[in-house]
């Protein structure tokens, strides 16, 4: 799991430093962009992201080094190393209890524009040329939104949005995936923002990246061994030897759905918040599917953050069979019932 949660997050760093279109190719020379994204999860204990550090930080988390990791656990770790991380341009958000509050998402990736208690979160907008490189300025809608950016500009350069890493950690059953969430899950996959899903087979982690049929998942094994390299720039400063280690090059491997462990940890990608908006409004789409009466949502979008406090404060109702799956799906992987 530690392997697939470095996965996870170079996959974002590749789409927010290299755009989402850009393909590895062997013995192509490299930016050093690309180097240094090799170079945070190199196997040394002074990379940002490496194994090492990883399992450091999971001390934090209540796992001793060597000890297994959860789906949740690695995207905690993962958004304590980003904060730890001088050169990171990124914002990872964890969200729990089955449920994305949009304003703590905003919150973190507009830290300069908090100023006025996000009064000014819904007149500003990311303006975002390119597509892939790095933000650039504010599109000016309104007097206020242009003030606010102008101030935060004045005070310390700093983008307008800071790109998303957004991680959900769910449980979609007990023992095994309730086919009710399966449906949900295959239409995450579709979304332009997903990263794709950490979490794997019973004692066997996978890092899911779509689905071939009705009811097979294709993921990466991160079990499967490669010799280490070291990713460093030739002197010529263009090409990486041995940089192929990094990358896939096998087919992918299919798991069936009813195989599948119900902890996992859904990725979404949002480098700009015009993306985060699209995401939004995609994700309010998927929970229509639920009126067919053929599926349930693996996870909810709410704007006020008291509304997640209320229902975890509510005293759960052992009779109501509902509200007892969606207690269970909301706990980490480690609460069993007996």
């Amino acid at each position: 799991m530690l392997r697939c949660g470095q996965m996870i997050l170079a996959e974002a760093l590749v789409r927010g430093r290299l755009g989402p279109e850009w393909r590895w190719v062997r013995g192509r020379d490299q930016t050093a962009e690309y180097a240094s994204i090799l170079d945070a999860f190199a196997d040394k204990e002074d990379s940002c992201y490496s194994i090492h550090r990883i399992a450091q930080a999971g001390v934090g988390e209540g796992k001793a080094v060597g000890q297994w990791h959860g789906p949740n656990t690695v995207s905690q770790v993962l958004k304590r190393l980003a904060a730890l991380d001088p050169s990171s341009r990124i914002a990872v958000h964890v969200a729990m209890d089955n449920a994305v509050v949009i304003e703590d998402v905003r919150r973190l990736c507009m830290p300069r524009l908090d100023q006025e208690g996000g009064g000014v979160f819904s007149h500003l907008h990311h303006h975002h040329p390119e597509g892939a490189g790095e933000p650039t300025h504010c599109v000016e809608e309104g007097e206020a939104a242009h003030d606010a950016c102008v101030l935060a500009e004045k005070q310390e350069p700093a983008p307008c949005w800071k790109p998303l890493v957004l991680l959900i950690p769910v449980r979609l059953g007990l023992s095994g995936v309730n086919a009710a969430y399966v449906e949900t899950l295959k239409r995450c996959f579709t979304l332009p923002q997903s990263l794709g899903v950490i979490g794997g087979k019973p004692n066997s982690a996978r890092y899911f990246i779509g689905y071939a049929c009705e009811e097979q998942l294709v993921c990466l094994d991160p079990h499967t061994t490669q010799l280490a390299a070291e990713p460093r720039q030739d002197r010529g400063g263009g090409r990486i030897p041995d940089d192929h280690t990094y990358h896939w090059q096998r087919p992918p491997c299919l798991v069936p759905v009813a195989d599948m462990d119900p902890s996992i940890a859904a990725g979404f990608f949002c480098g700009t918040e015009d993306d985060f908006d699209d995401w939004c409004a995609r994700v309010r789409g998927l929970s229509s599917c639920g009126a067919d009466g053929g599926c349930l949502p693996v996870f909810e979008l709410v704007d006020d953050p008291r509304v997640v406090a209320a229902v975890s404060a509510d005293v759960l109702d052992l009779s109501d069979t509902d509200g007892l799956e969606r207690f269970l799906d909301s706990e980490d992987e480690e609460f069993e019932i007996l």
